[in-house]
């Protein structure tokens, strides 16, 4: 397993909310710049772009044989419908810049997810590549928080299963008159009710390894999404609320 660790300001993430949370390009899927992989890819990306927003998730794919790319786009379920298109729109465009040569190639956003690769993946769970964003500051109660986590993140767990919600839940716990837990999970569509279950479960079953005791966590995996802030980040936001001061980013990767 080989890790990567960065930490930013807060004030410059949010300068940078356009920008990719991360991106994985599978070095052992070099392609070249004029073959018939790489054709559809570049065929398949505008298809992508142009029909993902209106249901908030597209899976598809392009070509036949040794030459077939499998797709697939998803947007947070909270965002709205132009937040997802504009998302879409700019995960089209960087991933082909930052994995030119790659078949198998993902990129990550605050509000949407891209993916496509050489080798179907469609309905299976991939937690083999991880980016994990937390808070580099340590809440000062960490027994009575991680109950409150643990409880919050179990009913949003419950709630993302349920066919209706299209792997998708969202909660927050007060936990004081001055604070507020808010917690986001989400599953590929893609996915069965039991698969959507395992990925959260070890995206949470994580929080011990990269976000122990911090106030914020996120876990980027190919098919589920698990994040929690002590402030709102959410739609529909609560208002006058502020954000943390500072959060690091791990990548991990298999």
């Amino acid at each position: 397993m080989h890790m990567t660790r960065k930490t930013s300001s807060w004030r410059q993430f949010l300068q940078e909310a356009d920008d990719p949370l991360g991106q994985f390009c599978n070095e052992n899927t070099k392609i070249s710049k004029g073959g018939k992989l790489s054709e559809n890819i570049d065929n398949l990306l505008p298809e992508i772009a142009l029909k993902t927003s209106s249901a908030g998730f597209l899976a598809t794919s392009i070509g036949k044989d040794h030459d077939i790319v499998y797709a697939l786009a998803q947007c947070r379920g909270d965002v709205s419908t132009q937040d997802c298109s504009n998302c879409i729109h700019d995960a089209t465009k960087q991933i082909r810049q930052r994995c030119p040569n790659q078949a198998d190639a993902r990129i990550w956003y605050d509000y949407c997810f891209l993916r496509y690769s050489n080798k179907s993946f469609i309905g299976e769970v991939d937690t083999s590549f991880g980016i994990f964003y937390f808070n580099v500051e340590n809440v000062t109660d960490p027994e009575g928080f991680n109950k409150e986590l643990g409880a919050l993140m179990d009913r949003i767990r419950a709630q993302a299963v349920e066919p209706k919600e299209e792997g998708l839940g969202k909660g927050k716990t007060v936990l004081s008159p001055f604070m507020t837990l808010y917690a986001l999970v989400q599953c590929t569509r893609d996915l069965s009710e039991i698969s959507c279950a395992q990925c959260l479960a070890i995206a949470v079953n994580n929080f011990p390894n990269f976000c122990s005791n911090r106030k914020g966590c996120r876990v980027l995996y190919s098919s589920c999404y698990v994040r929690y802030e002590l402030y709102p980040f959410f739609f529909p936001l609560d208002s006058n609320k502020t954000g943390p001061s500072k959060t690091g980013k791990v990548s991990v990767y298999p």
